[in-house]
């Protein structure tokens, strides 16, 4: 396989999986699932956090496959993503709660979103 295509198809399955598995993080927020409330109780946010904060999740996975079409909004919306779970873990750091297993799942999605998608388009 050409290096070329190889990169793409890394670019594609990560942006696809990384959309997919964040995007359902944000129903969850958005529909009041009760874990996202479990989780902000437990890193002492208010509850009433979990619609905004699923919406900056969902506007995230919606903007990795758009970038697609748009690169610069995908890697903006990988880049967001990755300070959105910047901020996650400085939360679970302030509410001293060291259980970071779903937070590597999803930041490690989202970093390799944007690792991927600047490997595709290139750093400039």
């Amino acid at each position: 396989m050409e290096k070329e295509t190889f990169v793409f198809a890394a670019y594609l399955v990560i942006t696809l999986l990384a959309s997919a598995i964040i995007g359902l993080a944000a129903v969850a927020n958005l529909i009041g699932h009760d874990y996202p409330k479990r989780q902000a109780d437990i890193m002492r946010v208010p509850r009433s956090w979990t619609l905004p904060l699923g919406l900056l999740l969902g506007a995230g996975a919606l903007g990795l496959p758009a970038g697609f079409a748009v690169p610069a909004l995908g890697t903006l919306a990988a880049a967001g993503l990755v300070l959105y779970f910047l901020g996650a873990f400085a939360a679970h750091l302030r509410a001293r709660d060291y259980h970071f297993g779903p937070w590597a799942v999803f930041s490690s999605l989202a970093v390799a979103a944007l690792a991927a998608n600047l490997a595709y388009h290139g750093l400039g």
